[in-house]
């Protein structure tokens, strides 16, 4: 069974600074790209960053601003998310994703991912 877990969340004030953590299991992920959304209360799930599958190329949301980071350690079967200045916008649900197969090279569409992990709550104050 394949699993995608989350940890690193928390609750941080304005500027903090967070790491999350998604481990695969189950199947390895390691020529696949793979991406973190984040949903809000009342929003739509909305893209934030995508890595290939060796790691070597990374995609944001433009809104992001160069805040975050995405990296990988496919030894681990690892996706990591640097968040830093963060704000009280950041403030929700996040998740991790992969595709179930290697069609593309990256994605920032929720629709071609497959497996999600359930998600870890990020709060930002104020």
């Amino acid at each position: 069974q394949v699993q995608l877990v989350e940890s690193g969340g928390g609750s941080v004030q304005a500027g903090g600074s967070l790491r999350l953590s998604c481990v695969a299991s189950g199947r390895t992920f390691t020529t696949h790209y793979m991406g973190w959304f984040r949903q809000a209360p009342g929003k739509d799930r909305e893209f934030i960053a995508t890595i290939t599958g060796g790691g070597s190329n990374q995609y944001y949301a433009d809104f992001l601003k160069g805040r975050f980071t995405i990296s990988r350690d496919n030894a681990k079967n690892t996706v990591y998310l640097q968040m830093d200045s963060l704000s009280p916008e950041d403030t929700a649900v996040y998740y991790c994703a992969a595709p179930r197969t290697e069609g593309l090279y990256y994605s920032q569409q929720a629709k071609d991912y497959y497996y999600w992990g359930q998600g870890t709550q990020v709060t930002v104050s104020s």
